[in-house]
């Protein structure tokens, strides 16, 4: 390329360059300038348009049972007491004794809520031991399962079998009877014999 031409095109791209620096110059001094975005501020409550949520609520976890509906383990917000506990676990059963219950204790996590049955009037006395209270006999023709199970040296099984016996027999007549009732011996029966009545 001759000279003279090289000359002028480097004279005309630095005058292009110039140009352009000014006009951005300019256009950024005297142009339309944007205004600043404005920050809303943070909500403290979750609104559903870009608020910011609550901080989570602790949960607690109980255990509930005996005489509800659903026994189970659930989780329950911090600050509940033991009666919202029992109705998440539906309530409780016509055979709870909800009235030895604080139903308005407040939860802890971790805890047990217990609801025991009521023991009717036919079936003994509530057992406070390894054996019946000592306020009444267990009467072998009323009592239930609960009851003959208190008894000491009578399990599940053995209280089924005093149950079905009687079912079977017409009921007791005598505490002698109870020999009767297979996995109940002599030594068994010795045992019973100041416990319990026909």
């Amino acid at each position: 390329m001759p000279p003279l031409d090289r000359r002028t095109l480097l004279l005309g791209l630095a005058a292009i360059l110039l140009l352009a620096a000014g006009v951005t110059f300019m256009r950024g001094r005297g142009g339309a300038t944007r205004p600043p975005v404005p920050i809303a501020a943070a909500s403290s409550t979750a609104d559903g348009a870009g608020g910011v949520a609550p901080a989570p609520v602790a949960q607690l976890v109980v255990y509930v049972t005996g005489a509800v509906r659903r026994p189970g383990v659930y989780q329950l917000p911090d600050g509940k007491r033991i009666i919202d506990a029992i109705e998440k676990a539906g309530g409780v059963t016509a055979k709870a004794d909800a009235v030895t219950v604080n139903l308005a204790a407040l939860l802890v996590d971790g805890e047990q809520v217990l609801v025991p049955e009521a023991f009717s009037p036919g079936a003994g006395a509530a057992p406070t031991g390894p054996g019946p209270a000592a306020s009444g006999l267990v009467h072998l023709n009323s009592a239930d399962l609960v009851a003959l199970d208190a008894l000491p040296g009578v399990g599940p099984a053995t209280a089924q079998r005093i149950l079905d016996w009687r079912d079977q027999n017409g009921g007791f007549r005598t505490v002698d009877d109870l020999e009767q009732v297979p996995g109940i011996g002599p030594s068994k029966l010795d045992a019973l014999r100041d416990l319990v009545a026909p």
